[in-house]
């Protein structure tokens, strides 16, 4: 009997050692992330949060506090503005210079083939550490150099985004049709040239849009360098917590909610005007509605480095090269003695165990707000849901965590748990539109068969999205390791944790020894998710 049920279902042997091994990769997990959901629901944590949350009501609105609340609005917006209109300026060159579409030397032997490849080398490694280190991590650094204030937060983005946007950039050149680019190398013409007849029209449309969307995460991440010193909104909701002031702290968050949702609808719109540009004008079209915005972004970037006056030339001074120089040198040296790697190692493994249950818990929350948010019980229910999960998504994982901080205590579990906030609600987002854009003929086949709408979902929807699923969730994974790396510093865990503690105590050579492990942390991700990609 058991060997006729092995062999009606050929899948379970294989399905039953999955899951055999991902219960055993799973169990140490959770017990390196303190995982303990009954803290959640002890009285005396129930009481602190209760206590924390009734806080915040009403929410502030004195005449005073609202111009400070302005003025912070203003500069959150003018530090990502900014901070991404740096990293464009980064990112370009770059960008040229290691794609491979673009790369003179690659259209066949001579004399420059191996110098040009070592420069794409180390152009490319140059570009892993600039986004390995969390920009948070960057503006932390800044701060101690430069001082509080918006600069640090504009040169933290500057580094972190121009590596992010030059290797996107690089990617999508490469992605496109090269043949143009490469016909005008070829003919001895120019990087320029094959840049802007051979490869920018096709490319166009894709650039613009992906430089929309990570100037929407240049928002998100400028709140959070706010809570080391960077300005703007963070800045002030740092005071606000720290002053226990729970009702400028909830008009701070609705402001917050409020400007990601405005920020979202807007790069949507551009995304919508350029595929639109495209449809009724082709490449010209795209052309023409993608310098309109280049010039509106021009114009955005020049008016926030004159309201955000950073003093930027002040940094070129002697002094402040020999600041600068000093502070590096410091770094130069990491503490590689025995005791304090075995700290950065645990750390490391934390770290991964906080961004695995945080994932996890968040793809279980993501699916079940899902299901309502793409329609299946209502528009009415789909409407609560989807604002639902704009409100979690809206919340940085660094505010959430000094919520859960208060729920479960001190630790990687609440590391965990703000992550798993955060996530449910970015994953709930993308799960809902892989739903609503599901083939139904599969569903209705079983439906019309007489299944019932569970399973007809479980057999009919489900299969035909869950690759989808997989892609957003290991996409989501990788960005929540390297969150996961600086939710320490309001002490839920992880390298952050490590990092904080080194740096306020002026432990130069040990906070090197864990950005090292930060960037290694991040190289070895990138890598694992790019193969898993190619092999999904």
């Amino acid at each position: 009997m058991e060997a006729a049920a092995w062999q009606r279902d050929p899948a379970a042997r294989g399905r039953a050692t999955a899951l055999l091994l991902g219960l055993a990769v799973l169990w140490p997990l959770l017990q390196m992330a303190e995982f303990r959901p009954a803290a959640i629901f002890a009285a005396q944590n129930l009481h602190a949060v209760g206590g924390f949350l009734a806080g915040f009501l009403p929410p502030a609105t004195g005449p005073e506090f609202l111009g400070y609340l302005l003025r912070a609005t203003l500069e959150t917006l003018a530090i990502a503005t900014a901070g991404v209109a740096l990293a464009f300026v980064i990112a370009v060159p770059l960008a040229l210079l290691t794609t491979r579409a673009l790369a003179a030397a690659e259209i066949g032997p001579g004399p420059g083939l191996c110098r040009a490849r070592w420069l794409q080398h180390a152009l490319r490694a140059l570009l892993t550490v600039l986004r390995g280190i969390p920009e948070l991590v960057w503006a932390l650094l800044f701060v101690r150099v430069f001082g509080l204030g918006p600069a640090a937060g504009v040169l933290a983005l500057a580094l972190t985004y121009g590596g992010m946007l030059a290797k996107v950039y690089a990617e999508i050149l490469e992605s496109g049709d090269t043949r143009p680019a490469r016909a005008i190398l070829e003919a001895g013409g120019g990087r320029l040239p094959a840049l802007l007849y051979g490869l920018l029209p096709g490319a166009a449309q894709e650039l613009t849009s992906y430089t929309a969307y990570r100037w929407e995460c240049a928002l998100r991440a400028s709140v959070v360098m706010g809570f080391v010193g960077a300005g703007g909104l963070g800045q002030l909701m740092d005071q606000a917590m720290k002053m226990l002031n729970g009702g400028e702290a909830a008009t701070i968050l609705l402001t917050f909610l409020l400007l990601v949702l405005a920020a979202d609808a807007l790069s949507g719109f551009l995304r919508q005007r350029l595929g639109a540009a495209g449809t009724r004008g082709g490449v010209a079209g795209i052309g023409a509605t993608g310098y309109a915005l280049g010039l509106l972004g021009a114009a955005a970037a020049a008016a926030s480095f004159a309201w955000l006056d950073l003093g930027l030339g002040a940094l070129l001074t002697r002094e402040s090269a020999r600041l600068i120089g000093d502070f590096v040198a410091a770094f130069l040296a990491p503490d590689l003695s025995l005791p304090w790697l075995a700290r950065v190692g645990y750390g490391l493994i934390e770290t991964l165990a906080i961004s695995a249950v945080g994932t996890l818990l968040a793809v279980a929350g993501g699916l079940a707000l899902a299901l309502p948010a793409s329609g299946r019980y209502g528009a009415p229910a789909g409407r609560l849901t989807r604002f639902g999960l704009n409100a979690l998504r809206s919340v940085p994982e660094l505010v959430w965590a000094t919520v859960t901080v208060l729920a479960v205590g001190l630790g990687p579990f609440a590391g965990a748990l703000a992550l798993a906030l955060h996530t449910a609600g970015v994953l709930g987002r993308l799960f809902a539109e892989a739903l609503q854009n599901a083939p139904p003929t599969p569903r209705d086949a079983l439906l019309d068969a007489g299944a019932r709408p569970a399973a007809a979902f479980l057999y009919g929807t489900l299969p035909e999205v869950a690759p989808q699923f997989v892609a957003y969730t290991l996409y989501r994974w990788e960005m929540n390791i390297r969150m996961a790396a600086i939710l320490g510093f309001v002490g839920a865990g992880g390298l952050g944790q490590l990092l904080y503690y080194a740096l306020s105590l002026f432990h130069y050579a040990q906070a090197s020894t864990v950005i090292a492990a930060m960037l290694l942390l991040s190289v070895v991700v990138d890598a694992a998710s790019a193969a898993l990609r190619r092999r999904l």
